[in-house]
């Protein structure tokens, strides 16, 4: 199998090949490691084809997941000289019957994203028409697929992947052979967009693709995948047998595919999962602890009733010859567990902790029982809400509260005119504005604010005081658009200021990245890199506990604090996590689960506890869990 021109990959430190996939796999640590990886590899290609005097001629998706590639590639072109004026690019979708300038069409993306900062030649640049009237549709297709192949056909097509496989906008049960065409899209999908369009009823129902024969017709193609939410379907594409309800498990059968990850999204396959079952490992004390964790859930047995037959058994000789006996192995793994085991996660010596909150709910859902617990301990405790939170409240909690005010003043005799007018602005705008479209400054504002008074509410319920609260409003997130800016100098020096101004003895920091909107990670990375900075300095570094809860739970063998919570803590957590009004009930940007954010978050704390009870732990009503920061970027 031929690879893609990249000479640096041999001495990369950063990507390890991934065993018992069907197509070659690489799992990078950080995005930023895969995102550099993947420019350097198309620049290569470029540089390459340039030299010969050809063009390069490369399909590229929009979305969030090929976003921090484009940027590596406009920082090469900016400060290396990247020349891309040899660059023939075909957009692979676009959804049907979406104005070109809405910020959700993949045209407008890409030409914002990616061309205004580089200098591919705007007749180099190709994109699908989703406002053609029906009749011209089948015509259109089909120049563009004539279009392709008269510029030589695609040398290369960066793809990312849906939550049911999908790619391009190629749904289950695509045909192989299948050219350009108008397709329908699966609810999966439309719900997976849902965020980008302030509502699933506001998606589009069709899309223009590049068609699946399109796709294999590549020379070369990149299939990149990014984050927790993403793990099982990339094993149903790498790891199963082709099938077309997963459509990128077509890839299978292309002569040069290379699929990139980062370890979230890697995290369910069998070379990263159970790489013992795949053949002989270097035993660490973290796959010890993993492995034997595993057999425990495939035995259902606790961790001091294990035997060598259970080993022997789920072929974990290797483990048993060189580590134990059995009862050994096990006895060592119950004491790691044991241990993590923490009613006092900053000790009981007073001290300064920080939560930071990346969306103004995100401390009472993911760590309300442990705010609880730091502050019973008499730590002097600190929450900073990140961002505003305001693109996720509906239109009527704005016009409400607008009215709100505008009643208060005039029953008080405050202000009558000028609130009322602000409240008929309100209406009016909110009344013409259409699906999709951004809100205008002044309902941001007022949304910003129903955020930040709900944040205070709940952090007050659970004992926190109002003036240890931070709205740090981070700049990267003033979009008011669900797409935000990358994070900038400006961000990092206001994390910086803040630990600077506390010295906080403990922080705690989301590592949920499974966050389908993308802001827990870019917050992560916010902080990650002030702390490094920091560091650099010789500036003391906090102790960091990363957690998670609204989105995804840590599996046991990557616990390293947990919290135990009693029904009161648990019934307090959620009567802060209610506070959030305008999220309860029905949130504007809920993801795939349906349960409430209370919800998951009772269950997955219950479901921890749970699960310390199955392996023989003490039983507990509730945990919350976290795990240590190892002091790299993400």
């Amino acid at each position: 199998m031929t690879s893609l021109p990249d000479p640096a990959f041999k001495h990369s430190s950063v990507a390890r090949p991934v065993s018992g996939t069907n197509v070659p796999a690489f799992c990078f640590e950080t995005i930023h490691e895969l995102s550099h990886y993947a420019a350097h590899l198309v620049a290569g290609l470029v540089r390459e084809r340039a030299a010969l005097g050809q063009k390069t001629v490369v399909g590229l998706p929009a979305g969030s997941t090929p976003l921090t590639t484009f940027r590596e590639l406009i920082r090469l072109h900016r400060e290396e000289g990247l020349d891309l004026s040899s660059v023939v690019l075909f957009a692979l979708d676009e959804y049907y019957g979406l104005p070109a300038n809405s910020p959700q069409s993949h045209r407008d993306w890409l030409q914002t994203q990616l061309m205004a900062h580089v200098n591919i030649p705007a007749d180099q640049v190709f994109f699908l028409d989703g406002q053609l009237h029906a009749s011209d549709v089948e015509l259109h297709c089909r120049r563009y697929d004539e279009a392709i192949q008269h510029a030589g056909g695609l040398d290369l097509v960066i793809l990312g992947i849906g939550m049911n496989g999908h790619i391009g906008f190629n749904e289950p049960f695509s045909v192989r052979r299948s050219r350009t065409r108008l397709c329908t899209l699966d609810p999966i999908t439309r719900r997976g967009v849902a965020s980008d369009f302030f509502g699933e009823e506001n998606v589009p129902t069709q899309a223009l693709t590049v068609g699946m024969g399109g796709i294999l017709s590549a020379r070369r193609i990149l299939l990149l995948a990014i984050g927790e939410h993403k793990a099982n379907i990339v094993v149903e594409t790498l790891e199963k047998p082709v099938n077309d309800r997963v459509p990128a498990s077509y890839l299978q059968e292309h002569g040069d595919v290379r699929v990139l990850l980062d370890a979230p999204a890697s995290s369910l396959l069998k070379g990263a999962s159970t790489p013992w079952l795949l053949g002989n490992v270097v035993w660490s004390d973290d796959l010890i602890k993993r492995a034997t964790l595993w057999l425990c859930k495939q035995t259902g047995k606790a961790l001091l009733k294990l035997d060598s037959d259970d080993f022997r058994a789920h072929d974990l000789h290797q483990l048993l010859r060189h580590h134990g006996p059995a009862e050994i192995i096990a006895q060592r793994v119950f004491r790691w567990m044991l241990d993590t085991i923490d009613y006092h996660p900053a000790g009981q010596q007073p001290k300064k902790t920080l939560c930071f909150s990346p969306h103004p709910d995100d401390d009472v859902i993911s760590m309300g029982g442990t705010l609880i617990r730091l502050i019973e301990d008499k730590h002097e405790v600190h929450i900073a809400y990140m961002t505003s939170g305001n693109i996720a409240v509906f239109d009527h909690d704005a016009r409400r509260v607008a009215e709100l005010v505008a009643d208060y003043n005039q029953m008080f005799g405050i202000d009558q005119a000028q609130s009322g007018a602000l409240a008929e602005q309100v209406r009016t705008a909110i009344h013409e504005k259409k699906p999709g479209q951004p809100d205008s400054d002044s309902i941001l504002q007022i949304k910003g604010l129903i955020r930040r008074s709900e944040a205070r509410a709940a952090a007050i319920a659970i004992g926190c005081h109002d003036s240890n609260l931070h709205f740090l409003d981070l700049p990267f997130y003033r979009t008011g658009t669900i797409a935000k800016k990358p994070v900038g100098p400006e961000d990092i020096e206001i994390i910086e200021r803040l630990l600077q101004t506390l010295k906080p003895d403990q922080i705690y920091v989301a590592g949920d990245l499974a966050d389908p909107h993308g802001t827990h990670r870019v917050c992560a990375e916010a902080i990650f890199a002030a702390l490094i900075r920091m560091r650099e300095r010789n500036e003391p570094i906090p102790d960091v506990l990363l957690y998670r809860g609204a989105w995804q739970e840590y599996p046991l063998h990557e616990i390293e604090i947990a919290v135990p919570l009693s029904p009161g803590d648990l019934a307090l957590k959620r009567q802060s996590i209610f506070m959030h009004e305008s999220q309860k009930d029905k949130a504007l940007f809920p993801g795939s689960d349906p349960r409430e954010f209370w919800q998951r978050a009772e269950d997955r704390n219950r479901g921890t506890a749970d699960s310390y009870n199955k392996i023989g732990l003490p039983e507990f009503f509730a945990l919350e869990a976290f795990a240590r920061w190892k002091g790299n970027p993400i």
